[in-house]
């Protein structure tokens, strides 16, 4: 396994293959244990690919989501032996996608199509800590504050006045703008 940690150095998008219908115990279980084990320094996001799918028409039309990729997660992660052994470890993981034994990340275009986000780009390169942002999105929409907190996820914490006091509001930074200056 110590190949592994010498091909694979830094932080990756890698893809997990799993029995059918496994998906997401499988995210909420390597979710639990990244947490329990204190591992967010090596397994920072797990996502499972889905699309909007429209179904029927006009009035009867419904959204709903559907499973981009059946049977397999998406997770980001720095490939070295404990992370590996966590993953390959889950019950309902098969193993990882590449030949062999061994995980091969994928690129930033394949993450790119996959999530449509930017891989390369992370929060902090868009926004950083003290900048002042407006919430564009969701049940907070409208209310303005200061960038307090960014996480590897994506999700921020923005410090708003609100009632004659400062509230923490946790949101996605896909929901927030700067705000001109």
């Amino acid at each position: 396994m110590s190949d592994i940690n010498e091909m694979n150095a830094g932080m990756k998008w890698y893809v997990a293959h799993t029995y059918s219908g496994y998906e997401n115990k499988v995210k909420a279980n390597l979710e639990k244990i990244v947490e329990n084990r204190g591992m967010q320094e090596l397994i920072t996001d797990v996502r499972i690919p889905m699309e909007s799918v429209t179904e029927g028409e006009g009035e009867d039309a419904k959204v709903s989501e559907s499973k981009l990729l059946p049977s397999y997660v998406l997770i980001r992660m720095i490939m070295c032996d404990e992370s590996w052994h966590v993953v390959r470890n889950i019950r309902g993981v098969t193993g990882f996608v590449g030949p062999g034994s061994k995980p091969v990340p994928l690129t930033d275009e394949e993450v790119e199509s996959l999530l449509g986000e930017t891989a390369g780009a992370s929060a902090e390169e868009t926004f950083a800590v003290g900048d002042m942002v407006t919430i564009a999105e969701g049940i907070f929409a409208g209310y303005s504050g200061k960038l307090a907190e960014i996480s590897e996820s994506g999700d921020v914490t923005i410090v708003v006045s609100a009632v004659g006091r400062d509230m923490p509001i946790k949101a996605n930074i896909k929901e927030i703008k700067r705000l001109a200056e």
